[in-house]
């Protein structure tokens, strides 16, 4: 790996993330962060596609010797949150600001590219570079950018999401189950209304819901394997207009969250039966809406440990292994189709006042960590075209 040669190139990866910073956009909305990303890989003479599921862009490079396909994969979609920071390069969208290091991503994979634009002739195989729309949502752009064609003949895949939860300088990385499945669940308990003073000729739905969260937390205190991670956290319970009118509906609304597929669908089936025997126990009736979406994210164990013994270190990075963490990631549909490893690279400083997790109003990265990023995805390529 040229260093010299990628840093050159990190000042326009500072000057891409902080435009995109600038001119956030939601996901499925990414037009014009689509156009600009298209823009610069014509502007390097990189093949690529547009309008791949819905504003995703893929770009080829193909090197002078043979080899096998190397795809990499960033995510460029904002959140509708409202950016709080006092920096010159804040969100210009109210309402929506990058919270998340997605701007970051796309900066560091511009910036690969353009690293191998310029080595084609020493360059090995194909690299393809997937800028993948809405990972914020379910059901995300992973699927869709599959569907269009993005793994054909890849032979293995690598990401990164910067992560400020740890010191810039370091990255982290597990085999195996990594980042948990995610599920969503609305409940709608029905009941009857009617006065608050009168009671015995209603039937509460608040009441009602309010016991059925409490049965719920049961749940993985009760009746999952303690050693098998798994989360219930209801985040929404809504339900009533006036202190006297007893609410004929009240709505709970949570998620899911664990590694295990059978765990998962166990807890699935959990939630209908304590929705629907608590509601019934009250004389009421559950409407129940449950939408699985990401699947658990496994990494490959042969590249956990690339990325341990060789592109970590080559990258100038502290490797770890991270614990489970219950975030969810839709890299992981690409991880069902091909070998890969999903990696965290340090973007945390506190030093320089950037400590806010992510989806935080103030959320920052450490702008260095895109040089280490770039450096990691590089070496993790360079070392499998090498095997």
């Amino acid at each position: 790996m040229e260093l010299e040669l990628l840093k050159t190139l990190f000042p326009n990866m500072v000057e891409c993330r902080r435009y995109l910073h600038r001119h956030p956009e939601l996901s499925f909305k990414e037009q014009e962060t689509s156009k600009m990303i298209a823009s610069k890989l014509e502007q390097l003479g990189v093949q690529s596609l547009t309008g791949i599921g819905g504003y995703g862009v893929i770009g080829r490079i193909r090197g002078a010797l043979p080899g096998k396909t190397v795809a990499l994969r960033a995510d460029m979609d904002a959140l509708p949150i409202q950016d709080e920071k006092n920096v010159d390069y804040a969100s210009q969208v109210p309402g929506v600001m990058h919270a998340c290091g997605h701007d970051g991503h796309t900066a560091i994979l511009l910036a690969v590219a353009e690293y191998y634009s310029h080595r084609r002739e020493q360059l090995r195989g194909e690299i393809v570079f997937i800028f993948q729309p809405a990972e914020e949502v379910f059901p995300g752009g992973a699927m869709s950018m599959i569907k269009s064609g993005a793994l054909q003949d890849v032979d293995v895949i690598y990401g990164i999401h910067l992560w400020t939860p740890i010191p810039v300088g370091t990255s982290a990385c597990s085999p195996g189950p990594m980042m948990a499945s995610t599920d969503e669940f609305i409940i709608d308990i029905q009941g009857r209304g009617g006065h608050g003073g009168m009671p015995h000729t209603a039937v509460d739905s608040v009441v009602a819901a309010s016991s059925l969260v409490m049965q719920l937390q049961s749940i993985v205190s009760r009746s999952v394997d303690p050693l098998d991670p798994a989360v219930v956290t209801i985040g929404s319970i809504q339900g009533g207009t006036a202190q006297n009118v007893i609410a004929d509906r009240c709505r709970i609304a949570g998620t899911v969250r664990c590694f295990n597929e059978e765990t998962r669908s166990f807890i699935r089936d959990r939630i209908y039966a304590l929705a629907e025997g608590t509601a019934a126990a009250y004389g009421a009736e559950a409407i129940i809406n449950y939408t699985m979406s990401y699947p658990c994210l496994v990494n490959d164990n042969e590249e956990f440990h690339r990325f341990y013994n060789v592109g970590a270190n080559k990258a100038g990075l502290v490797p770890e292994v991270t614990p489970k963490i219950m975030p969810a990631e839709d890299f992981a549909y690409y991880l069902q189709h091909v070998p890969g490893c999903f990696m965290l690279v340090g973007a945390g400083n506190e030093s320089k006042g950037i400590l806010h997790p992510h989806h935080h109003p103030k959320f920052d990265i450490d702008e260095e960590a895109m040089l280490y990023g770039a450096c990691l995805l590089i070496s993790m390529t360079e070392s499998y075209q090498s095997k």
